[in-house]
């Protein structure tokens, strides 16, 4: 999935009040980024505590339901739409799934305010459907957006350990439902604590049984056999 705009994450968990918000984002952010959501089914298959609102919109509870991610979704295109990330408190006061209706402008983006035009019109173009003129302007514009935030905005890998806590946290997982996938409980301990490395056969286990990309399971890992 292409993810716009992930400059409202980084600007969230980077405010210091908020900094332990940092590697749960970057956990989902690297699983949306990896997968290829067709519909809501396949969301809701993978995020137990994900609700479902109009217009598309999706909520997600972050570190253990104290922060809150909404998104809108263009399953037809690809695209994951950054709406807001707040506390509960701040989730309560807005309207989740309206649409801010704006003025179109589109242009190369080359600086910061080139990128906030584009974000603009991809808020009054959000509602084109494929093979429209206006759904081709819209896919355009958010590749425009992803490479610039790519080279702007670049989310680096979660932690390992932390991206394994995160799928644990959204599918209801116990440190006993890994037994299976990492081998006994004491090494699932020393996992979690960070006292053991993943190995390669730990790392595909998790990649295959919990669908954790293999980007966040080896980031500043030094694997052993």
């Amino acid at each position: 999935m292409r993810i716009i705009s992930r400059v409202s994450l980084k600007n969230f968990w980077e405010a210091p009040k908020y900094f332990d918000s940092e590697q749960p984002l970057k956990a989902l952010y690297d699983e949306a980024k990896h997968a290829c959501w067709q519909s809501p089914q396949d969301i809701k298959a993978k995020y137990d505590n994900a609700s479902f609102l109009a217009n598309n919109r999706i909520i997600f509870n972050i570190h253990g339901n104290k922060n809150r991610l909404v998104v809108a979704l263009k399953y037809e295109f690809g695209i994951v739409y950054v709406r807001f990330i707040g506390t509960h408190k701040q989730y309560d006061e807005i309207d989740a799934s309206t649409t801010q209706e704006v003025e179109m402008n589109i242009k190369p983006i080359k600086t910061e305010q080139d990128h906030g035009n584009a974000m603009i019109s991809i808020e009054k173009l959000w509602d084109a459907q494929p093979g429209t003129p206006q759904g081709d302007m819209l896919n355009v514009l958010v590749t425009l957006v992803d490479a610039y935030e790519q080279e702007h905005f670049f989310i680096d890998a979660p932690d390992p350990v932390e991206a394994i806590k995160f799928r644990m946290e959204q599918e209801g997982l116990s440190r006993s439902d890994l037994v299976p996938v990492l081998g006994q409980r004491s090494r699932v301990t020393e996992i979690l604590g960070k006292k053991r490395k993943l190995s390669i056969s730990m790392i595909r286990n998790l990649h295959k049984y919990l669908s954790i990309p293999l980007e966040s399971l080896i980031a500043d890992y030094e694997l052993i056999k």
